[in-house]
């Protein structure tokens, strides 16, 4: 038998240091500046391994929003829709729709005559 070459979406996959995508390691990276904030603060404070700590709690959580996808799982109702999807992508639309987001209502005309 033949060998077939099988087209893949390669988009976001390009890999750096094996686990690192370049979205990940940009929101590691931003994680990581949010907890040397932190870091800074704690370190003034002579509480050094506390900032480190929460410096890597925010490395790991920009990781995670950056690498994980949200598996399908049948039981929850909710990830039959995003099943798959980047928890990124759920964030950016999540904020969209805030920014967007309008609130219909209804009111009666005033002007119609009502019969009793």
């Amino acid at each position: 038998m033949g060998t077939y070459y099988i087209p893949r979406n390669y988009k976001g996959e390009s890999r750096i240091l094996y686990i690192f995508s370049v979205k990940s390691l940009l929101t590691t990276a931003i994680g990581a500046g949010i907890g040397a904030i932190f870091l800074w603060l704690f370190s003034m404070m002579a509480l050094k391994k506390v900032g480190i700590i929460i410096m890597a709690i925010f490395a790991v959580v920009g990781y995670i929003v950056g690498a994980v996808k949200i598996p399908t799982i049948v039981s929850i109702p909710v990830t039959k829709k995003i099943g798959g999807e980047p928890i990124s992508e759920i964030i950016i639309r999540y904020v969209k729709f805030k920014k967007t987001r309008k609130i219909y209502t209804y009111c009666q005309n005033k002007d119609t005559k009502e019969e009793n």
